[in-house]
């Protein structure tokens, strides 16, 4: 790692240990300073006219080397054990947490994974799963293993750690989003399993090692688990509980929510059945559900050959940024795709607009959009 690298991620880690400063506030404070090592450099006048920073919270700078000093210990601590430390300021962090937020500003991940894959899928449910809420889940991900998605659960008993077995045996990756610190599996029941998904997926956590245990991490998580997913179905779950935490935080983070449809009489479908009672989410049935939601194509689709074979020289300079892009990704959020080619937001959304109306791409739901490859004659 190059200095000036490890510097910026030194004073980034330091500045996330200073107490009472969320999510929220810590992107202010980039915003504003420009990074989190300028920020240590203002001067207290400076500091505290920074939004949600209070003369209180700028009595930081007394502490800086003391932060610095523990910052240091835990990047240490991460590169002996084989766990990669990752900033919302850094492109390998997942882009489709940046447009929330709530979402963490560090990542520790062990593992192969790809935080940024083109299609994601979570899956959850119940730490009490019936026999018919394992199979349904082994079910839903065989199925839709032909569109190559990435599965994402929280290593959970029950239907989480059914997801994560199914993704396995149909050779997908797939991520285990913990309430626990990256270096403790929870339950430890799981670890041999975890071993087994960091070959081509991984483990993520907020939580650096040596972090607290807190019950209340784990529906903390469950953020990450909705912010992740493009598509979110929840199996089995009872009226309360983990999975409807995360449902619930899908549907405010406008993600398409599915629900598998279950007995009347079984405790464990009472919460799904509610979801699609109250329109929080649509009835799984089956791949199709997933496919017409995000208007996913399988590989090799037509579509995609067209979107490829594209006279370009019909475009200009950013209209071609785009499309290329596209042809890359397959779909994108819109601030995802300002962020990939470095097109201005008001010239992007203009731009799409014009594309859109010409046959060129499609709005998905979530301000995403996709390439489909051939113009209106």
């Amino acid at each position: 790692m190059e200095k000036t690298t490890h510097d910026s991620l030194l004073y980034t880690v330091a500045l996330s240990l200073i107490p009472k400063i969320g999510p929220g506030i810590y992107k202010n404070i980039i915003s504003y300073s420009g990074s989190a090592k300028q920020f240590f450099a203002l001067s207290k006048g400076k500091i505290q006219k920074i939004p949600g920073v209070g003369a209180k919270l700028s009595e930081v700078l007394h502490s800086k080397d003391t932060y610095l000093k523990e910052a240091s210990q835990i990047l240490e601590e991460a590169h002996r054990n084989g766990v990669k430390v990752i900033s919302y300021l850094d492109k390998e962090f997942p882009q489709r947490l940046k447009s929330f937020s709530d979402s963490p500003v560090l990542l520790f991940t062990r593992g192969e994974a790809d935080l940024n894959p083109a299609r994601t899928i979570g899956i959850v449910g119940t730490r009490n799963a019936t026999a018919y809420g394992k199979a349904v889940t082994a079910k839903i991900v065989e199925d839709l293993a032909e569109y190559k998605p990435t599965i994402i659960s929280g290593l959970a008993y029950g239907i989480d750690i059914e997801a994560h077995r199914a993704a396995l045996q149909s050779n997908l990756p797939t991520l285990g989003i913990l309430g626990t610190p990256i270096n403790k599996v929870y339950p430890a029941h799981h670890f041999q399993i975890a071993q087994t998904m960091m070959k081509s997926g991984g483990l993520v956590s907020e939580y650096r090692i040596g972090s607290a245990l807190n019950p209340n991490n784990f529906p903390q998580r469950n953020r990450i688990i909705a912010g992740l997913s493009d598509a979110l179905i929840v199996v089995e779950a009872a009226k309360k509980g983990g999975a409807l935490i995360t449902a619930e935080i899908a549907y405010s983070y406008n993600k398409e929510v599915f629900a598998v449809p279950g007995n009347l009489q079984s405790l464990y479908s009472e919460g799904c059945n509610n979801l699609i009672r109250t329109m929080k989410a649509g009835i799984y049935m089956g791949s199709k559900e997933i496919e017409e939601a995000l208007s996913w194509e399988k590989e090799g689709s037509e579509i995609t050959k067209k979107a490829v074979h594209m006279d370009w020289d019909q475009f200009d300079e950013v209209e071609k940024s785009i499309l290329q892009m596209l042809v890359q990704e397959r779909e994108l959020e819109i601030d995802q795709l300002s962020w990939k080619t470095n097109i201005p937001l008001s010239t992007l959304a203009s731009k799409l607009l014009n594309l859109e109306f010409q046959g060129f791409l499609k709005a998905l739901p979530g301000k995403k959009f996709q390439l489909i490859g051939s113009s209106k004659k």
